[in-house]
């Protein structure tokens, strides 16, 4: 027989009658626990209602009823986590993780596990969780975040939850969600160990530890010995974790409900009382192939299938059942069918339900959140007082934008008592452009610390932290260096909201130093000048700001976003403009800005006007906004006229319809833009407004060349120019 899900499904039964029940190498018994045999009944009937949901799956797929067929036959042992570790602790789960979610889910009164994942495999509107958006396994009461296809990309975030949880309680914050001693589960595959964001994770939580820090976090590697395809190199995961510098190993047998209960049982004790990193390495088989689009045998031979299915997890734990005198094997097949007839019921009930019928309720879940959340009230003046120090005063002088933001730093601090900032370099030294320089001093190790060279973890603390109640603002130190960990933001904090319908978000400041025009410090990799990265993501939000007060202001609406709203800020810093002081001539300092009033924000959307000039209109942002204000007054004498020069700030918020009426009676609308040509934001904004304006416009883009830019004096010949703006603006006049 091929259809491999009838055999596992008639085997069961058929084994259990004939006693021809997988033998096993341990000798344990229930007694060496502190379980009762009902516990293990009902761990055991979890097991078995997670191996019919992966059945009835498969039959719907056929149908055209469900559409996703990822199951977690093979490793139902992960039941015993669900009795064994309490709701309170926060689990970060890979997609085999049926059996874990529906033990856990006996913990809490009134929850329908069965049902909540019927509605996801088969995308009703209903599913709870997504809401029919995904297949996932998430619950906001059983602290489980929905987690998608996932190969390693949530290690990163659960590392930095399990940091954040003994950081909360040192703090006293009041927003934190998870209990001071709890700990953080986090489950993923064998062939997961091998991806560089899996390493990324588990580096960071040796290093944290090595270091003395606290990393509550139990690595629950469920090892099938299988990546698809791809065999497992035998014993190479044992050899690789056994003895690894801050952190903890242990084996056990996945297919031994007894043996998994004992230790998971001991780990769980060391890693609560001692707070430091363990990685729980269970043995297990896989059933069924990959997916139900896999083919096993076109990588394995029918004699392996079959020696693989007779060692099902299910077998194995009715062999430990009637051993222990607690099931006869009629009851075993009593409960088997049982359960089978009530998948039955809850999926056919849960294909009737209806499904998502509308764009926007679709995109609706995109920036939703049930946060329900207003900001602290500002900071006292004598609080300000204590901790600017001799700053205070200097508050009233004009600064450049690094000084100024550094202010707004400290301010934001004041008043959120849950933020954090982190990042490369940032503390004792305060940054590479000492943006946060004195912080450190100011509020401590606890909120302003250093992180490793690495940064996917640092987008990974950030998730984590913000998933109990920090407002985290990490710094990559370059624009470039963000590529490292781009999945972290695009398919993890960006997708959080719109696969948990709000439930979960994972607010953030992320800081990112970049774009171009420094001199004297150029070359590539700290002059990248493209957004690109963040074009198509949605939901995020990308601020850039052109000098010091506009930045402090934006970046205290990025606080009021991520903390009452749950978003994500991407809050792009140019370099070339934190130093500068002066506009036209040397030492005219009007690049330096007064400190803004303490509640003064720039909203999302809202752009800025230079001059009243209807001949021209200059469209930019960054250093594009203090090129075109230096072009500005020699476009003006040159062609005897008037124009005017609009600074976006924020790139994500464009507001169309204001600004065609800021626009106006102007036809003619040039697009200064510092980034490449070719998928920069100049594109989509000449798009928006060709396609939305009711008249005729004539809009031309000027952006750099789609080069990168080279070390030294060339470092500016592919980039827009005072007097590139100067020509273009011209000719689209005189066109």
């Amino acid at each position: 027989m091929f259809n491999r899900a009838d055999v596992i499904d008639k085997n069961f039964i058929e084994f259990v009658k004939t006693g021809k029940l997988p033998p096993t190498r341990i000798s344990l018994k229930l007694s060496q626990t502190d379980l009762k045999a009902s516990d293990l009944v009902h761990i055991f009937e979890s097991q078995v209602a997670s191996r019919h949901i992966d059945l009835k799956a498969r039959t719907l797929k056929e149908e055209g009823k469900c559409f996703y067929t990822i199951g977690s036959s093979g490793h139902e042992g992960n039941a015993v986590f669900g009795h064994v570790f309490p709701y309170s602790d926060m689990a970060f789960l890979h997609y085999r993780s049926g059996a874990f979610f529906i033990q856990r889910s006996k913990q809490v009164f009134g929850t329908t596990p069965i049902y909540d994942l019927a509605l996801s495999f088969v995308a009703s509107s209903e599913d709870p969780i997504s809401g029919g958006r995904h297949k996932v396994i998430g619950n906001k009461k059983l602290n489980i975040p929905p987690q998608t296809s996932t190969i390693a990309s949530h290690l990163p975030k659960a590392v930095g939850t399990a940091f954040s949880i003994d950081k909360a309680a040192d703090l006293d914050i009041g927003e934190r969600k998870l209990k001071k001693d709890s700990i953080v589960l986090c489950s993923f595959g064998d062939a997961t160990v091998n991806h560089s964001t899996a390493l990324s994770a588990f580096n960071t939580a040796s290093w944290i530890s090595y270091l003395g820090g606290h990393v509550p976090i139990i690595f629950i590697c469920e090892d099938n010995e299988t990546g698809i395809s791809v065999p497992t190199e035998k014993n190479y995961i044992e050899k690789s974790f056994k003895n690894r510098v801050g952190m903890q190993y242990e084996i056990c047998d996945g297919l031994h409900l007894i043996d998994l209960i004992i230790k998971s049982q001991r780990v769980k004790h060391e890693c609560r009382t001692q707070r430091s990193p363990f990685f729980f390495h269970m043995k297990t088989v896989r059933l069924m192939g990959h997916a139900g689009s896999d083919v096993e045998f076109g990588y394995r031979s029918l004699e392996e299938i079959e020696t693989t299915e007779f060692n099902d997890p299910l077998l194995h734990s009715a062999r430990i059942l009637i051993e222990n005198n607690i099931l006869s094997s009629e009851e075993i097949i009593s409960i088997y069918e049982f359960e089978k007839n009530r998948v039955h019921y809850v999926f056919e009930t849960a294909t009737r339900k209806p499904k998502l019928q509308s764009t926007k309720k679709v995109i609706d879940m995109v920036i939703a959140n049930d946060n329900n959340q207003k900001i602290p009230n500002s900071p006292t003046e004598e609080n300000r007082k204590n901790i600017f120090g001799k700053e205070y005063d200097r508050l009233k002088q004009k600064q450049h934008m690094a000084k100024l933001i550094n202010y707004a730093l400290v301010d934001i601090m004041l008043r959120f008592k849950n933020a954090l900032i982190f990042g490369e370099d940032i503390a004792q030294k305060g940054g590479v452009y000492h943006v946060t320089a004195d912080l450190y001093n100011k509020f401590g190790v606890r909120r302003v610390f250093n992180s490793p060279l690495d940064e996917t973890s640092i987008i990974g603390f950030a998730m984590g932290f913000a998933h109990n109640g920090f407002i985290p603002i990490p710094e990559i130190q370059f624009l470039a260096y963000f590529h490292n960990a781009e999945d972290q933001l695009r398919g993890e904090a960006a997708t959080l909201p719109f696969f948990s319908k709000g439930q979960f978000t994972n607010p953030m400041v992320l800081r990112v130093p970049g774009l171009a025009y420094q001199r004297g410090f150029g070359g590539h990799f700290h002059n990248d000048n493209s957004l690109a990265v963040f074009r198509d993501i949605p939901g995020i939000i990308l601020g850039v700001p052109s000098h010091g007060a506009d930045a402090v202001k934006m970046l205290r609406t990025a606080l009021r976003e991520a903390y009452e709203n749950g978003r994500v800020v991407v809050f792009v810093e140019p370099i070339a403009l934190y130093m500068t002081k002066d506009l036209h001539e040397q030492k005219d300092e009007k690049w330096k800005f007064q400190y803004p009033n303490l509640e003064d924000e720039i909203p999302l959307g809202e752009f800025c006007e230079y001059g009243k000039g209807k001949a021209l209109t200059i469209l930019t942002y960054g250093n594009g906004l203090f090129l075109s204000l230096q072009a500005k007054p020699e476009i003006e004498k040159r062609l005897k006229t008037k124009i005017k020069v609009i600074d976006l700030r924020w790139l994500s918020e464009i507001n169309i319809p204001n600004l065609l009426k800021s626009i106006g009676t102007c036809n003619k609308v040039l697009i200064v833009d510092e980034c490449r040509k070719t998928g920069c934001h100049g594109e989509g904004l000449l798009t928006q407004l060709e396609s939305e304006s009711k008249k005729t416009l004539n809009i031309k883009l000027h952006a750099a060349d789609d080069c990168f830019i080279p070390l030294g004096d060339a470092a500016m010949l592919t980039l827009p120019s005072r007097e590139s703006i100067i020509n273009n603006s011209i000719i689209l006049i005189n066109e």
